[in-house]
């Protein structure tokens, strides 16, 4: 009896997380896939995410670094500026070497379609000692 109703508490609870949540999809329009199609150019760095609260996103995407893993990114609202935020993406494997860190900014086009400029740049040097950055324009729907 007791397992059962800490089944069905722990369902109550799952239910009202999932039914107050917002997720959001999001991608980046990448250059490099270009030649092979505007679909895989969209689609290339595909990903979901939870809307914590707020201020926070977490969520994962299709891997950048390496075409067989996933990137987990992190959204921060800037409460300051309305539409700006800070982001930190990480790859699944070597996550530590190959973060990127970068500022942007979600301007609310349609309903919940949201277009968004970003910079992003990685934390650490590559192998010529550079860290370049790179400006990328994203899309994301929030549902």
């Amino acid at each position: 009896m007791k397992m059962k109703k800490i089944l069905l508490t722990a369902a109550i609870v799952f239910s009202t997380l999932i039914a107050s949540a917002q997720f959001m999809v999001i991608t980046n329009y990448d250059n490099e896939w270009e030649e092979a199609g505007t679909m895989n150019a969209l689609t290339s760095d595909l990903g979901i995410g939870y809307m914590v609260n707020d201020a926070f996103t977490v969520g994962i995407a299709n891997g950048t670094v390496t075409a067989d893993g996933y990137d987990l990114w992190v959204r921060y609202n800037i409460a300051q500026v309305e539409g700006a935020y800070a982001s930190l993406k990480m790859p699944t494997e070597d996550g530590s070497e190959n973060m990127k860190i970068g500022l942007g900014f979600a301007f609310n086009v349609w309903n919940n379609l949201y277009v968004e400029p970003n910079y992003s740049m990685p934390t650490s040097e590559d192998d010529n000692g550079d860290r370049e950055g790179t400006f990328n324009f994203g899309l994301s729907y929030r549902f």
